[in-house]
């Protein structure tokens, strides 16, 4: 009976915890899971991340699955609430955990998931992860990798219910050294992933500085109504902005230091954005990424 007892509380827990979801309409069949301004923790268990859905027709299409099995099933579930009928294709913008360790919700449910092929070479099997390492064991519970069934080496076109979906994938490093995009022209509506943050200070760690800006650049002459990032609430076509300025003053002021003789230590200490002091993360992130941006830029003229 006791052994019973444990198999009971094992399999019950993977569906116990709950994060009270809400969904916010952002265009007629679009609707996101907007996450908080913050990093992951034992407290928002990762509902730090935007999770969105897309009505085409007869399916809802996902774009980035969230950071557990729990979130992705009670996503999946408001969803149905809203309109019963299959889910999947599961598009992850890029490697990033917070994005795509729903999957397994989905793959478990016959879901195709595509994704980058980085995730071949930059995704462990045998390590934890960042979600299981910084959240609650009860809301990481039932969460199990699952890569992409299949990967996108090129720009395609998927054809679902009668309507075109550009999967964009960027050839430079921009926020990670592979992501892609997802623009439904139809709607002029691009899902831009972790390219765009507009609630909090973005992580330059694994990306590269003038791949970014010059992505957020091919991004701005496209003819969008809405840019929906993989962090903030913001989904109008001037979304990306705080992004790209963040970015532009960081790639002016770090490149004056460095001509100006300026060495990394002092750099990272003194190099100063006013204007984004009040964003949330600053303090936890900035410094990091002037650090980042001196490494890279100081080759520049090499």
């Amino acid at each position: 009976m006791k052994m019973l007892w444990t198999v009971w509380l094992s399999i019950t827990s993977a569906v116990a915890f709950e994060y009270h979801l809400e969904p916010v309409s952002v265009d007629r069949g679009i609707y996101c899971f907007f996450g908080k301004p913050e990093v992951m923790n034992s407290v928002n268990n990762g509902n730090m991340v935007n999770s969105c859905y897309v009505d085409t027709g007869h399916r809802w299409l996902v774009i980035d699955s969230g950071p557990t099995y729990a979130y992705a099933k009670e996503a999946a579930e408001i969803m149905q609430r809203i309109k019963a009928q299959k889910t999947g294709p599961v598009i992850d913008t890029h490697v990033h955990d917070d994005h795509w360790l729903g999957n397994g919700y989905f793959a478990a449910r016959g879901a195709e998931v595509i994704g980058p092929r980085l995730f071949k070479k930059a995704v462990s099997l045998t390590e934890k992860t960042r979600m299981q390492q910084r959240i609650s064991p009860e809301a990481y519970e039932g969460t199990e990798i699952a890569l992409p069934t299949r990967y996108v080496d090129t720009n395609e076109t998927l054809r679902i219910d009668g309507e075109d979906i550009r999967i964009i994938r960027l050839t430079r490093r921009a926020h990670t050294a592979e992501d892609l995009l997802v623009y439904f022209p139809s709607r002029q509506t691009l899902f831009a992933g972790d390219l765009v943050f507009n609630d909090r200070i973005p992580s330059l760690r694994d990306g590269d500085l003038h791949g970014w800006i010059a992505a957020l650049e091919m991004i701005r002459a496209m003819p969008l109504k809405h840019i929906i990032g993989g962090h903030g609430k913001s989904t109008g076509k001037d979304a990306l902005q705080m992004t790209y300025v963040y970015l532009t003053q960081l790639c002016d002021r770090v490149r004056d230091a460095i001509d100006d003789g300026i060495g990394i230590a002092e750099a990272t200490k003194t190099i100063r954005l006013d204007a984004f002091r009040s964003v949330a993360l600053y303090d936890a992130m900035h410094a990091q990424n002037v650090e980042v941006a001196y490494r890279m830029l100081e080759w520049d003229d090499e």
